[in-house]
């Protein structure tokens, strides 16, 4: 199971929906798109299994290693937050942070790259060519 607990995708972002559409193929996926005024309590009423806060301080992995962990855990939550970042009460229950790049991006752009990238990810654990 992947999920993403995110906020919602600006008018028209179908490159991001493009890569979320074919999750399914490799494992169940579920995408919870909560308002940028969510509060702490809705995002965290969403974090299940193993839980991975997308932020600008944690570590960098490169695709391989991210399979790995796909590979490890087979209930993984993936939160990204709105304009702020995460609540702190939201990153106290992340299992391990992961930053796409020390960079920060708008939120369209790292939805998109992390869903790009659990595709990724889980077409290398297939050998498929994607990869390369």
């Amino acid at each position: 199971m992947i999920r993403f607990v995110v906020g919602r995708l600006s008018k028209d972002f179908a490159v991001a929906k493009e890569f979320e559409k074919r999750l399914p193929k490799y494992c169940r996926f579920e995408l919870f798109e909560l308002k940028d005024s969510a509060r702490a309590e809705e995002f965290l009423s969403k974090l299940k299994g193993f839980v991975v806060g997308l932020d600008s301080s944690g570590v960098q992995l490169s695709s391989e290693q991210l399979a790995d962990l796909l590979k490890t855990h087979s209930d993984v939550t993936f939160v990204i937050g709105g304009p702020a970042g995460l609540h702190p009460e939201v990153k106290s229950k992340c299992n391990v942070l992961l930053s796409l790049s020390r960079m920060t991006f708008p939120h369209d752009m790292a939805r998109l790259m992390l869903a790009e990238q659990v595709y990724r990810a889980f077409t290398i654990l297939k050998g498929e060519k994607y990869h390369k």
